[in-house]
């Protein structure tokens, strides 16, 4: 299953990236993904973000594994879950006076096979969106 989505944030992209990366503020702008807990302040190539997703009425607790990290360019982690793979790559590009920001979401394993109601592809595409929105919120927000 692929989950492909993109979003124009007008914000320089010094503040787009320092909103993302910056764990210490998720709680004030993201409402996806919850209770985060890392070793660093900001994702780090090769660091681990534990936290919650809330696709359905209980969490989901997930590792989240930074695969790469270029600045202003690029984040990728992964994370696995009992039959589940899942690679988030966000892909940051300046465009004019705003920001692309194209979020990809690949998942692989068995339960991705069986996706209809273990995985389903609209709830996991509606929590992008919601990610996404949020990040635009947080970096167009006081400059």
């Amino acid at each position: 299953m692929l989950i492909k989505e993109i979003i124009a944030i007008h914000a320089p992209i010094e503040k787009v990236w320092n909103t993302f990366t910056d764990l210490t503020c998720w709680r004030q702008w993201n409402t996806v993904i919850r209770n985060v807990r890392s070793e660093e302040r900001c994702l780090s190539n090769g660091k681990e973000v534990k936290c919650s997703l809330y696709p359905f009425l209980f969490p989901i607790t997930v590792n989240l594994r930074i695969e790469e990290l270029i600045p202003h360019e690029l984040i990728v982690w992964s994370a696995r879950k009992k039959g589940l793979y899942a690679r988030h790559e966000f892909i940051f590009e300046t465009k004019d006076n705003s920001v692309l920001v194209t979020s990809r979401e690949t998942f692989a394993g068995l339960l991705s096979k069986a996706s209809g109601a273990l995985l389903p592809k609209r709830t996991m595409q509606a929590l992008t969106i919601r990610f996404l929105k949020d990040l635009k919120k947080a970096s167009e927000e006081g400059g």
